[in-house]
């Protein structure tokens, strides 16, 4: 039984934007779900606190796919600081939402970009993200709330 997926996720996921790698990223994020098995990584290059270029792979389900693309339209273009308020919510929101078995896709990309941004400031400054822990590394918490 596949989920339905809106067509915004299916467009996502047909024809994902930046994927690939990035020569020498600035900083790089890679978390993953035991449960399902999806692994995504995220590369940010940085220029005078803005995300310049990011770029994902990811192996996974379709959600996992979309999730990924959308996110980097999101936070491509914006400052550190922007790109850390993006929320696993707004990601499903702009896919125009996932079933809630798919939720737990959202907060992977959520962390993969926290992830990437925490190695930047661990590279640049030396310190990471303060009391930032991946969810997707720790207990699955609300697996399959609804929006």
């Amino acid at each position: 039984m596949s989920p339905n997926y809106s067509e915004k996720v299916m467009e996502h996921f047909k024809n994902p934007r930046n994927v690939g790698e990035i020569d020498n990223p600035d900083g790089v994020g890679k978390v993953g779900n035991p449960q399902c098995g999806d692994i995504m990584e995220m590369q940010i290059k940085v220029k005078d606190n803005v995300i310049a270029d990011v770029k994902f792979r990811t192996f996974g389900c379709a959600a996992a796919i979309a999730t990924s693309s959308i996110a980097t339209e999101m936070i491509k273009g914006k400052t550190i600081e922007e790109a850390l308020k993006l929320t696993n919510k707004a990601v499903v929101e702009a896919l125009e939402g996932l079933p809630p078995v798919k939720i737990h896709c959202s907060v992977l990309a959520e962390d993969a970009i926290k992830a990437a941004i925490d190695d930047y400031l661990r590279k640049s400054t030396g310190t990471g993200l303060q009391g930032w822990t991946p969810r997707s590394d720790v207990e699955e918490e609300e697996h399959g709330h609804q929006h």
